[in-house]
């Protein structure tokens, strides 16, 4: 018996014995956890108030931490206490008693076996690593990415009841990457994250996600899609709660790539757009300032009234004093040094310089650091600005390897946590044992039961799973001989279609020219006859060509362009048969992207029934239509030959084989003919 036979056995016996022995002792027992739940309950809605002080809501948290600690058991309900509760410290601001409550959350999840939670938990710790330590945040990122993509391979639960939580933990690793430059990484996690934000059918989180994809093609030099990307952050805020934040953000945004490619006046458009919003502004000072800040700096840059922007510069200076706000400081000071340093005057670009530096040393803006080190090194004296330069140099190439090393930790993480990873996520949850007192069995005899049964148990399950690596394997065979015999059937075409082309066309050709050779030569009356052969042979070569050409269109080459494949059939047969034609393609559709053996189906389709017109219906012309309508190719041959009577529709083994093709591909074919009438095969297949 395996180690959870033996746990559930121990476990049932247990229960029976507490079920007969304890009855009333477990109701009593029972009661009082449910009043427990009840008054945690109570507890949490009271630190949700914000209507009272911070101080009243996180004594309420902590009355129901204290109560949680009391409970018994590994419950599902506990977990949701503890999920709420870690929640609510986070909003408090207490990230060090909430990170406890998430290791809690951990703990219990792997302990009842719960994936989701598993993966809730590693995405809450991650949120508490994510200003702290980067790699300890990818860690526990990308552990519940994998236990969420390990759910979504194995089917057992609905995609839909957790595809918001784990786009929201794909934008998070987007944004990581997004940090150490990892651009590519980060559009892909991104990209990831808006699937399954859509499948969740809530997407409040996608104007957020475009804002990270337009960062990342900024950074990629994509401005063209950065720009669009930005402009889809607004279109999808329309409407929501945030329709004013992001509009304004979008539009700064937008301005700021136009600045980056030095369009300066476009970016001054968008930057007077996002302050347009004056309400939503004024009540958020440090976003203004940013904002009107940003349009003094592209006003500069464009060599707009220099009073004018130095008074603005000054007064989101100003701003960002009072608020303290040293990340727009560090900025701010920037611009004025840049100001000054371009009116010649260095004295005054040095002391803003400084301050820049100092402002984003604290707030570990390294990005803005380098700036100001570069800006230091050009306004100082030749011996202070070798020591900036200096600065500038040691600082960059510690960026840089800083990067590197946060890359090369992430890709350790991943090594590192695949196995551990995809262990949890093959944990399924287990349903609660429902237990019932089975009056006049003693405890005994039904533990042997149990025992039995459960090995009972055990091996069919183990049997099945034999069973079905079987099959597997069989199938697998059975796949790869069929692939090798399809190999072999194109090999062999091929090389008859070679043989047919190089050989027999060949010498047909050479006796054609002796021939050819022999007129121009001789006057011996037999000239006319020898022309008859020479156009018999012409005649034959043709027909080989085609047959040639017949074998080796069975798979499509990706160097041709289909519609020119087509074409060239079409033109071929007509012009051997002496028939007029005409052949249209919808642009619409694109051929790339169809698979190919509908592609090869739709070939035969038009060869087939050019051959059943050119055998029975003494058509003079035929047209052939591609149109794209509705995410269905519809094929359309129509000749204006004799028709023929319905009732031999079914008897055709042409029509036959082009209703069998159309199966297929899961599409419809109608044939429409009347006699004297011409005839219209119509093809429709979903793509």
């Amino acid at each position: 018996m395996n180690f959870l036979s033996r746990n559930k056995s121990i476990l049932f016996f247990i229960v029976v014995i507490v079920t007969f022995c304890s009855c009333d002792t477990k109701t009593t027992d029972f009661k009082d956890e449910e009043l427990k739940y009840k008054l945690i309950d109570s507890h949490i809605e009271k630190s949700k108030d914000e209507s009272k002080t911070l101080g009243e809501r996180k004594q309420s948290a902590n009355t129901a931490y204290g109560l949680y600690s009391t409970l018994e058991g590994d419950t599902k309900l506990k977990l949701k206490r503890i999920e709420e509760i870690s929640t609510i410290y986070y909003d408090l601001g207490d990230y060090e008693t909430s990170s406890e409550m998430d290791q809690k959350m951990l703990d219990l999840a792997i302990s009842i076996k719960d994936s989701l939670s598993i993966a809730k938990s590693y995405w809450f710790r991650g949120i508490y690593f994510r200003n702290r330590e980067l790699d300890s945040a990818y860690k526990n990122f990308y552990r519940s990415d994998k236990i969420y993509s390990a759910l979504d391979n194995s089917n057992s639960m609905n995609p839909m009841d957790y595809a918001f939580d784990h786009g929201t933990v794909l934008i998070d690793l987007a944004k990581l990457c997004r940090m150490v430059k990892d651009y590519g990484q980060s559009e892909d996690l991104t990209i990831r994250a808006i699937k399954k934000f859509e499948l969740s059918g809530n997407l409040s989180y996608l104007p957020l996600s475009y804002n990270n994809l337009g960062i990342v093609a900024k950074h990629m030099e994509r401005y063209d899609d950065a720009v669009e990307y930005y402009s889809r952050v607004i279109e999808y805020a329309k409407n929501t709660e945030k329709e004013t934040l992001y509009a304004a953000l979008g539009n700064n945004n937008i301005g700021t790539v136009y600045k980056t490619i030095k369009e300066y006046d476009k970016a001054e458009e968008y930057y007077k757009k996002a302050l347009s919003f004056k309400d939503f502004l004024d009540k958020r000072p440090k976003r203004y300032a940013r904002y009107l800040d940003n349009l003094a700096y592209v006003q500069f840059l464009s060599g707009k009234n220099d009073e004018d922007i130095l008074e603005v510069f000054n007064k989101t200076l100003k701003i960002r004093d009072s608020l303290e706000d040293l990340v727009g400081i560090s900025t701010n000071t920037l611009h004025l040094a840049e100001y000054y340093q371009l009116k010649d005057n260095d004295s005054i670009a040095k002391t803003f310089a400084e301050r820049a530096r100092d402002a984003s040393s604290k707030v570990n803006n390294n990005v803005e650091l380098l700036q100001s080190y570069k800006l230091l090194s050009q306004v100082s004296g030749s011996g202070e600005g070798l020591v900036y330069a200096q600065n500038y140099i040691k600082l960059n190439d510690s960026l840089q390897r800083e990067e590197r090393l946060f890359k090369n930790k992430f890709a350790r993480i991943k090594f590192e946590t695949a196995e551990k990873v995809e262990k949890i996520a093959a944990i399924s949850r287990e349903n609660q044992y429902l237990v019932f007192a089975i009056l006049g069995l003693s405890v005994l005899s039904l533990l042997g039961y149990v025992i039995f049964k459960q090995q009972q148990s055990n091996k069919e399950l183990l049997f099945e799973q034999n069973q079905q690596q079987s099959n597997q394997e069989i199938y697998r065979l059975l796949l790869s001989q069929q692939l090798k015999l399809e190999e072999g059937r194109k090999m062999e075409q091929h090389r008859m279609s070679e043989e047919l082309h190089d050989g027999v066309l060949g010498r047909l050709f050479g006796v054609r020219l002796s021939l050819d050779g022999i007129n121009q030569r001789a006057n011996d009356g037999f000239t006319d006859a020898r022309n008859k052969y020479i156009d018999e042979l012409k005649s034959i070569e043709r027909e080989i060509r085609l047959i040639s050409h017949d074998l080796g269109t069975e798979t499509l080459s990706p160097d041709i362009a289909y519609v020119d494949v087509v074409e060239s059939l079409v033109s071929d047969l007509c012009t051997v048969h002496k028939m007029d034609f005409a052949f249209a393609n919808d642009e619409n559709i694109d051929w790339e992207t169809v698979d190919d053996q509908k592609k090869v189906n739709l070939f035969r389709i038009i060869q087939e029934s050019l051959q059943n017109i050119f055998k029975h219906a003494r058509a003079k012309s035929v047209k052939i239509n591609f149109d794209y309508v509705d995410d269905k190719i519809n094929l359309t041959i129509l000749d204006d030959g004799i028709g023929f009577k319905s009732s031999k529709v079914k008897r055709g083994i042409g029509l036959k084989n082009i209703t069998s093709r159309v199966t297929q591909m899961d599409g419809v074919v109608d044939f429409i003919s009347n006699q004297d009438s011409g005839t219209k095969v119509s093809v429709g297949i979903p793509i």
